[in-house]
């Protein structure tokens, strides 16, 4: 399996049978968007934020309260684009890419976290894979493990997907 270029993303880009095409959408500015074998991507404004203060822990084996907990265990928030978010030390939430993503059943990617980011503690993971064919914005877990709170805002470039084709 062989990671792909910044040209052959941009020629999966062009391809004319939309089956068969990668949808990465919007890209504001595509000069700033591309890596030699990567895609930037931004943060998006929906966040899920965990209330500590609810629980003490949450016990996942009981699984016919599980929804019910893991609701009052969570918050969703909606901020407007250029309005800051801060996450503080230890600090988990769930966010998701600006960009709408569409895989053609020959690629899947990984997201990685930019490693400017990471340099000040802040993680982004996911399931890291994402499959062939998957289609929606692709879910972040961000979590800061630095010593400091970190200011994030809707729009800025927090990722990169790193692509490869699929066989068989």
């Amino acid at each position: 399996m062989s990671t792909l270029t910044k040209e052959r993303i941009i020629e999966y880009m062009n391809r004319e049978e939309i089956e068969n095409r990668l949808i990465v959408t919007p890209l504001l500015d595509p000069s700033e968007s591309f890596d030699p074998a990567s895609i930037n991507v931004r943060l998006g404004n929906e966040f899920i934020v965990m209330r500590k203060q609810f629980f003490p822990i949450l016990d996942i084996s009981d699984e016919s309260q599980l929804s019910e907990r893991i609701e009052k265990y969570q918050e969703k928030l909606r901020i407007d684009y250029k309005e800051e978010f801060v996450l503080h030390p230890n600090q988990l939430i769930i966010g998701s890419t600006f960009e709408y993503i569409s895989l053609p059943n020959s690629l899947m990617c990984y997201v990685i976290g930019k490693s400017s980011w990471g340099r000040m503690g802040l993680i982004i993971a996911t399931a890291t894979k994402v499959d062939p064919g998957f289609k929606g914005a692709i879910t972040l877990e961000i979590i800061n493990e630095g010593e400091v709170p970190v200011v994030l805002y809707p729009g800025i470039p927090i990722a990169q997907l790193v692509f490869h084709e699929t066989t068989g």
